[in-house]
């Protein structure tokens, strides 16, 4: 015997209408009508087969127990016979439907009435449901098909997204046929599909051809792509405030593009974290014209000033307090300006940044100026900063082109013999340029993929006798699952380097020194670097560092995807001469909270020549 299951998803909408047996279970299993305080009678249900397991039958035996149809006739007690006749039929109709929506379509069901116990005081008669579920019915055979633009694109958009509901289908062969994952299954699907380029892609028609006797099903599914989807012109509603087009160009997002949802919702988030705006909302006009449908950009726009006050504390830098003011139309002009104080203990500053809006390009004008004054525990570095340039943020690759001046000022014990140029103690004015590049699958907590960043400076130092120098330090962070997903190896590693003449007095703003929260963990924040004598430690001209770190989920039942255990091994050096390097060594274990702002780590670290342990924690992902 052949059962069919059909279901057509209605034209224009995301849902569905199921025909047949599956329906019908559907229609059954609405839930019953909440029992009279005093019943005329009970309800057990009794569940037999040697195939089913515990788990399973206690999750049948309560949907029957809920959704039966004798559940709403409880508190009539004046049923005559003809009637109580006409509802166990029903009721065993109704069950054995139930157990279809679960995959058992050869249950045996049968009914029974038995009188109240008579040596019990207050027994009520008590109707028996007992079923068989008998086996329940796998997935044998699954096909998958397209039509519209879909079926016959050949373009690699096409073959990857083809590819990708076929793998991703919810339900294949081997599975468990239930009604649930049966429509999860095509739900997926056509998420997939509307995703991306088409938005108007539809089931076109869907069946479930189910054997009882064999317990197998067959599952065919049709998805019809529609017209593919490219952006056209921008319309923006809400604006007053800033410029009509800017909403657009801080979107990313430009005509010709291809449709895809998750763009548009990053596009959103990236506006609503832009400060010139609260809120936004991206859509586009599903009746437009395809090859440029209009976007629709509603924005809610936020207001010139921004004070924001700030609490803080790190393992590096101790407790914190900031206030940051922003201006984004600074006197009158298109221009924003963003003022920010910090007063920590190890690294207090007060710094101003100016931005202009971006062109038609991306390309912003920007100025930067900083006074900052760090404190490590050795020496006492008090610097000045002061930068122009050109910057470009877009999805996977930001550029900076800028020039930029340095004056530090190191001061330090009257133990501390070295020249000035081995401390830092100079000036220099230098041209450089940074590339920086995102290739993770997903921002801000990234489970796969690579980012990196390079930086180049040329430059001639001021103190002194003028020296050239050259300046490179870049960064790479890869991200690998392990045991299909399980868990992850992050790799991180930093090499930087200047080339100058010994007697060049660099500031030390160019010079490297590592150890601390986000380098080598297990060692205090910037004690890494050139041995001055005592405990004195000065900047060097080359920077190594390298970490190998092990991610695994904890806790996945009771918080999943929230936690992680973390362990890990840093190593890092620094030296004036390649030769010199020796790399120190840090080993800990932590936890990663992974939070929608971004993970936070908690660790604890042993450093192996520090012989100290030391706690770090960091917050919010780099790149």
């Amino acid at each position: 015997m052949t059962v069919w299951l059909a279901a057509l998803l209605l034209s224009g909408c995301g849902t569905s209408q199921e025909d047949g047996q599956v329906a019908a279970a559907d229609a059954a299993a609405t839930p019953a009508a909440k029992a009279e305080e005093s019943p005329a009678f009970d309800i057990r249900v009794e569940l037999a087969g040697e195939q089913t397991d515990k788990q399973t039958k206690e999750r049948l035996r309560e949907l029957i127990e809920r959704h039966n149809s004798l559940q709403r006739y409880r508190a009539v007690d004046d049923l005559d016979d003809s009637e109580w006749e006409r509802l166990l039929a029903l009721t065993e109709k109704d069950v054995r439907q139930l157990l279809a929506t679960e995959g058992y379509f050869s249950a045996k069901v049968t009914l029974r009435r038995e009188p109240a116990a008579a040596n019990k005081e207050g027994a009520r008669p008590v109707v028996v449901i007992a079923a068989d579920p008998g086996t329940a019915t796998r997935v044998n055979k699954v096909n998958i098909g397209f039509d519209g633009d879909l079926a016959t694109a050949g373009d690699t958009g096409a073959q990857e997204l083809r590819r990708s509901i076929i793998e991703g289908w919810g339900l294949p062969e081997g599975q468990f046929f239930t009604q649930d994952r049966w429509a999860d299954a095509k739900t997926g699907a056509l998420r997939q599909l509307v995703e991306r380029r088409y938005p108007l892609g539809q089931v076109s028609r869907s069946t479930a051809e189910v054997d009882p006797q064999q317990s197998a099903a067959a599952l065919d599914v049709r998805l019809d792509s529609g017209p593919p989807f490219r952006l056209g012109p921008a319309v923006v509603r809400g604006a007053e405030r800033y410029p009509d087009w800017l909403p657009q160009r801080l979107s990313w997002l430009k005509p010709g593009d291809e449709y895809n949802q998750k763009k548009l919702v990053e596009a959103q988030q990236r506006l609503a974290g832009s400060g010139y705006y609260d809120s936004a909302y991206i859509s586009i006009d599903p009746q437009g014209d395809p090859n440029a449908v209009p976007v629709t950009f509603a924005v809610t726009e936020a207001k010139r000033h921004k004070l924001q006050l700030g609490l803080g504390y790190s393992t590096d830098g101790g407790p914190r307090v900031s206030v940051e003011h922003r201006d984004n139309t600074i006197f009158g002009t298109s221009w924003r300006m963003d003022t920010k104080l910090n007063l920590d203990i190890k690294a207090p500053l007060l710094q101003a940044e100016w931005s202009s809006l971006p062109g038609a390009s991306g390309w912003r004008k920007a100025a930067f100026a900083r006074h900052m004054r760090q404190d490590d525990g050795s020496l006492v570095t008090t610097s000045q900063t002061f930068r122009v340039g050109l910057m470009k943020n877009a999805e996977v690759h930001d550029r900076n082109l800028y020039l930029q001046y340095d004056n530090a000022s190191v001061t330090g014990s009257a133990s501390v013999s070295a020249p000035s140029a081995l401390v830092g103690d100079g000036a220099a004015l230098s041209a450089n340029v940074s590339w920086t590049g995102r290739y993770f699958d997903a921002m801000p907590t990234p489970t796969r993929g690579f980012g990196l960043q390079g930086e180049a400076g040329v430059g001639m130092t001021l103190m002194g006798q003028r020296k050239p120098f050259v300046r490179l330090n870049g960064r790479w962070l890869g991200l690998l699952p392990l045991a299909k997903g399980k868990s992850t190896l992050a790799l991180r590693s930093e090499l930087g380097a200047v080339f100058a003449s010994d007697s060049a007095r660099l500031p030390s703003t160019y010079m490297f020194r590592t150890g601390g929260d986000t380098t080598v963990r297990g060692y205090a924040w910037r004690s890494i670097g050139i041995p001055l004598g005592g405990d004195w430690v000065g900047p060097g001209r080359y920077l190594a560092v390298g970490s190998v770190e092990w991610r695994r989920p904890i806790l996945q039942k009771k918080l999943p995807g929230l936690l992680e255990h973390t362990l890990f091994v840093d190593v890092g050096g620094v030296a004036n001469r390649i030769g010199d390097l020796r790399l120190k060594t840090g080993i800990g274990t932590g936890v990663r909270v992974l939070s929608p702002v971004g993970p936070m780590e908690l660790s604890v670290a042993y450093g192996l020549q520090s012989k100290d342990f030391r706690v770090h924690m960091t917050v919010g992902m780099v790149f």
